[in-house]
């Protein structure tokens, strides 16, 4: 089949692996103009580690692990240490794999095969599905014609808008914004401590791998309209966020913050359809069951789901309905247990009071003292 993936993200880079290697004939469009690797590092667990070793990547997977998460200390207004995360509150198992977002992105796109057309600076503006063909106009003008469309364009997805309607049908906000920076300048040679200082309903810290630091903001809030494409704007509610704070080393991250022209940045909120395929049309990744960073499961899925779904495309053939079918009942039960594990992500990373703050630490001191 002729196969349109949009997004080139972890889902649509799996996707495509997985499906040109089963002999269809695969297209992925990308929006921006390259691949995205900004952002926190992510971690491969559970059944996702069997997935990597049949696909082929499980090794280079384990050749760039970090234990960057597993190194987070809570710190006082002072820098001071007041606590450890139990790395067990958040793990699937001992074998989960923690490594960074750039180095995966790079496994993928190495383990791509060059009969996939990747394209980037592209995306869909229009389609319409006949029933026996999905008809795409792209944003450059461009029309063809594919048997399947894939939607991997993450949890903002376009595919989803087009196909079963505007986001705010199916998005449900958690309460709590993110943003994630370079902080180069925190870097220190040798050093490998993640520090996090909490203030009621914040979060600020520095989380360091490798040569690198990255500048890490959390924040409890309702939700704020904004263009999720307008960088200036995310930079401006974040700066409004943690105005008048002066401890630790907030103001230089905040300022790190705004000197990233790919700062990341989006509310924690997930995606809930009652199904994930229209017709010629399929959902996998975030677009379909976005469980938010918290629950740290999100490329995990990717992998499951790209996985499941062309497994299913091959035992069903021309059978569309069926295979898409088959995949959303193997793939839920997944994407429902990383979305109710995300629920309680809020009170361990950003508690709303002192009082929560402390009881978070004595619990944590309790379980691992300093």
């Amino acid at each position: 089949m002729k196969i349109l993936v949009s997004g080139a993200g972890a889902a649509g880079l799996c996707a495509g692996i997985d499906l040109a290697r089963a002999g269809h004939a695969v297209e992925i469009v990308e929006r921006a103009n390259h691949l995205r690797v900004n952002g926190s590092p992510i971690d491969v667990r559970g059944d996702a580690l069997e997935t990597a070793r049949r696909m082929g990547i499980l090794d280079a997977v384990l050749e760039h692990r970090i234990t960057m998460t597993e190194r987070t200390t809570f710190v006082d207004r002072t820098g001071a240490a007041v606590a450890r995360l139990v790395t067990q509150e958040i793990n699937d198992g001992p074998d989960d794999v923690e490594l960074p977002r750039e180095d995966l992105m790079t496994i993928l796109r190495q383990a791509l095969p060059d009969q996939v057309d990747l394209r980037f600076e592209e995306s869909i503006a229009a389609l319409a599905d006949d029933g026996s063909q999905v008809a795409v106009t792209f944003a450059s003008g461009r029309e063809a014609t594919y048997d399947v469309v894939v939607g991997a364009d993450g949890v903002h997805s376009a595919v989803r808008r087009l196909v079963f309607g505007p986001e705010e049908q199916f998005t449900e906000h958690l309460g709590v914004y993110v943003a994630i920076g370079d902080a180069s300048g925190q870097a220190t040679p040798g050093e490998r401590t993640t520090e996090v200082l909490n203030l009621p309903g914040r979060l600020a810290g520095v989380a360091r791998y490798r040569d690198r630091a990255l500048a890490l903001f959390e924040f409890r809030a309702g939700p704020i309209r904004y263009d999720h494409h307008d960088r200036a704007a995310q930079k401006r509610i974040l700066t409004e966020a943690f105005a008048g704070i002066e401890d630790w080393k907030v103001p230089a991250l905040i300022k790190t913050a705004q000197d990233d022209p790919e700062l990341y940045f989006d509310a924690i909120a997930q995606i809930h359809l009652p199904t994930w395929h229209r017709g010629r049309v399929v959902l996998i990744g975030d677009a379909a069951h976005c469980a938010t960073p918290m629950a740290g499961r999100g490329t995990s899925l990717a992998l499951l789901g790209a996985w499941t779904l062309t497994e299913e495309l091959g035992l069903h053939g021309d059978d569309l309905g069926a295979a898409f079918s088959a995949y959303e009942r193997r793939q839920r039960p997944y994407a429902q247990a990383a979305q109710d594990f995300a629920r309680g992500g809020a009170d361990l990373v950003v508690p709303g009071t002192w009082e929560a703050i402390e009881a978070r630490n004595a619990r944590l001191r309790a379980a691992q003292p300093l």
